[in-house]
């Protein structure tokens, strides 16, 4: 009266599960962090942040294996714009790193907060041009 399914089911396990490559939750959590610095050294590295923008390739090369792409891309963004999203992004590679048990990105993580936020926090300068008296 029925005739018999012949085709694999959507939920049947796959014969060769092992064909493809299986990642760790700790090389997962690498790949995250990687990601949430190299972010955070593109908005470090617009806002001319040169010495923390060092610590941060540093950490996104142990990460990776090697050195990240580096490009000062300027935008018309104000600088307290990116501050706000520096320290979100920081927020964001301190928790990975919190969760992965990195003490290294973590202290770089939140010094890095604690930067913006003073940032944030001061007066804006006014804006100086060179040779003006």
């Amino acid at each position: 009266m029925y005739e018999p399914i012949r085709t694999k089911s959507v939920h049947t396990p796959a014969d060769h599960a092992d064909d493809f490559p299986h990642r760790s939750r700790e090389e997962e959590l690498d790949i995250q962090l990687a990601g949430h610095l190299a972010a955070l050294l593109a908005v470090t590295d617009e806002l001319g942040i040169g010495e923390a923008g060092d610590r941060i390739a540093a950490q996104v090369a142990r990460l990776r294996g090697a050195p990240p792409a580096r490009h000062a891309g300027r935008t018309d963004a104000p600088a307290s714009a990116l501050h706000r999203r520096a320290h979100a992004l920081a927020g964001r590679a301190l928790v990975v790193a919190a969760s992965r048990a990195d003490t290294a990105v973590a202290i770089l993580a939140a010094e890095r907060m604690d930067a913006h936020t003073a940032a944030l926090a001061a007066p804006a300068a006014s804006p100086r041009l060179v040779g003006a008296h």
